[in-house]
């Protein structure tokens, strides 16, 4: 098959995702319009219980962004100034940058070369050697839960707090539960590019713990619990109405389109092997009882030149992540330098994502697959 005959691949297709969910989409976008309420109430509402079932929490609070989510969870757990978080440095900024905004100090502990998630050994040795040490940040990267049982026996403990950056995992499982009712608090996003992806912004806290819910609720608000009384400085952190109708359409669909991003991992795993190629394909670790494929990372020899031969090919691509948060330059100060955390490092010489969204077909998985073989037998 000769460049002219390969169709592209985009690395994601929203369009395609739009285009059989369009009709209940648009009359989820009616009611809203027709009702003229756009932000919290209602609509809301009910979306935060219909997640909170689908993770098996107690409860969920929506709220503006990933991002926000973080924030507002190291807030309602009284993380400040003077505090320690233990983080990998092998993820999307967000996770740091929280921790700083919060006013608190990033301690990185590397990750596992296997999972691409945080070594709960090394992440162990700070929680316990560090008398700062607030809070674990446990990062579900790429769709596959962190070992969580450990982390969870780290930090009850040392009495610090344990949080979920599930942002990319919704609906991942770890030994048959659900990201997001693991740890104190569950932190998500609906950016468009997440399993559950809203049509903007938008995030979600989940937790077990009636009074932690009730300070995020109040937090997304300004740190109010009764109009103009405000108890605690918040922020404005208000998930839409709109955002929520589509969530709630989507939400119906996810688990069929999971599975489906279950079978084109299977299918780029079982391919990968068959032609013996040199790339490292990733897998689910056996704690980890349901991946969800947010992202299809393989480890590639001559990374960067395997994505220039990709792009020519008319395959999307992307690096997650190019540059770990230890050698990122807005933490220079912190002291870290290169090679402080080297399985982190390598990773982000050899990652590449590929195509996964579950509207891909099989011919389209072939096209992927045999362009990354003609790159090795060229």
């Amino acid at each position: 098959m000769n460049q002219g005959q390969l169709p592209r691949v985009p690395l994601l297709d929203l369009r395609a995702q739009h285009r059989t969910i369009r009709d209940e989409v648009l009359a989820a976008l009616r009611r809203v319009v027709d009702a003229q309420a756009f932000i919290l109430g209602e609509e809301v509402e009910a979306l935060e219980r219909e997640l909170a079932e689908y993770c098996g929490t107690r409860f969920a609070i929506g709220c503006a962004s990933g991002t926000d989510a973080l924030l507002l969870a190291l807030l309602a757990l009284g993380i400040g100034p003077g505090d320690g978080v233990v983080i990998p440095p092998f993820t999307f900024f967000a996770t740091a940058g929280a921790v700083v905004r919060a006013g608190a100090r990033p301690l990185f502990a590397d990750v596992e070369a296997s999972t691409f998630n945080l070594d709960v050994d090394r992440a162990a040795v700070l929680a316990c050697s560090l008398p700062r040490v607030r809070a674990v940040i446990a990062v579900h990267l790429f769709g596959a839960c962190a070992d969580m049982d450990p982390l969870r026996e780290v930090a009850a403990r040392r009495g610090i707090a344990l949080i979920e950056d599930a942002a990319q995992a919704i609906g991942a499982e770890y030994k048959g539960r659900r990201a997001g009712a693991l740890a104190d608090v569950g932190c998500f996003s609906f950016y468009p590019s997440k399993n559950l992806g809203g049509y903007g912004d938008g995030g979600l806290l989940t937790t077990n713990d009636p009074a932690l819910a009730e300070r995020l609720r109040a937090l997304r608000v300004h740190g109010s619990r009764e109009r103009y009384v405000h108890e605690w400085v918040g922020f404005n952190s208000r998930l839409d109405a709109l955002q929520a109708a589509v969530l709630r359409v989507k939400l119906r669909h996810l688990d069929e389109w999971t599975e489906a991003r279950r079978r084109h991992a299977d299918y780029y795993r079982r391919r990968f092997a068959e032609l013996d190629l040199p790339v490292v394909a990733p897998s689910a670790p056996p704690y980890a009882t349901r991946h969800v494929w947010n992202q299809f990372v393989i480890r590639a020899p001559e990374r960067d030149r395997l994505r220039e031969h990709l792009s020519r090919m008319g395959i999307g691509t992307e690096i997650y992540y190019p540059v770990p948060l230890h050698l990122q330059p807005c933490f220079r100060d912190l002291g870290y330098r290169p090679g402080d955390f080297p399985v982190s490092e390598q990773l982000t010489r050899e990652v590449l994502a590929l195509p996964i969204y579950p509207e891909l077909t099989e011919e389209q998985l072939e096209t992927v697959i045999e362009a990354v073989r003609s790159f090795y037998r060229q």
